[in-house]
């Protein structure tokens, strides 16, 4: 059985991305070690899940990259993407058909989707829907990767969530670089 599995870069202070979209602060602190995070996670997804903001920044960087220039383009580029969007009219991956527009998240059809075997399913980023996930109690992991920089604005992760959602600390990996992952899972009652 699949899990859904949120992977999200943040500020010390809560923040996806800083001021201006700014993400300068991942690609300055990335090192080998969470190349082989990122490496493990690709090898794990039987699907992706973007937002239209994410998946807009992300097809116009990875269907252009190769094993050679990105190790782990293969697999991203490979692997089926829903996007989730009431804005886009279509959503494409470069040269490869994979790429699906979601109008509505309708949880028992996530939750169907959760059932198959093929891999796990994986928010990159995507506030928007993270925060609608949440919210719908569908996300299984959170893999924060918590980076040594405080942005002071930008775009907060959990911005207008409603209602209260416990979590338990199942792993925490520390980095060279100072980057904490902390991955949480919802407390079952």
């Amino acid at each position: 059985m699949r899990k859904l599995i949120a992977s999200i870069f943040i500020s010390l202070d809560g923040f996806m991305v800083g001021p201006n979209e700014d993400m300068s602060w991942v690609m300055d602190n990335f090192n080998d070690e969470m190349g082989v995070y990122a490496s493990d996670l690709q090898n794990s997804m039987g699907v992706i899940l973007f937002g239209r903001v994410t998946y807009e920044i992300m097809s116009k960087v990875w269907p252009f990259q190769t094993e050679e220039s990105w190790p782990g383009a293969d697999r991203m580029n490979n692997v089926p993407k829903m996007v989730f969007t009431k804005s886009l009219d279509k959503v494409e991956w470069g040269k490869w058909d994979n790429a699906r527009l979601v109008r509505d998240i309708l949880p028992e059809g996530i939750e169907k989707m959760k059932k198959l075997p093929d891999g796990n399913m994986v928010i990159y980023g995507s506030a928007s829907i993270v925060r609608a996930f949440t919210q719908l109690g569908l996300i299984d992991e959170y893999q924060l990767l918590v980076h040594p920089v405080i942005l002071g604005g930008g775009k907060l992760l959990f911005k207008d969530i409603t209602k209260s959602v416990n979590l338990n600390l199942i792993k925490t990996t520390s980095y060279k670089n100072g980057v904490v992952i902390l991955c949480y899972e919802p407390a079952r009652n």
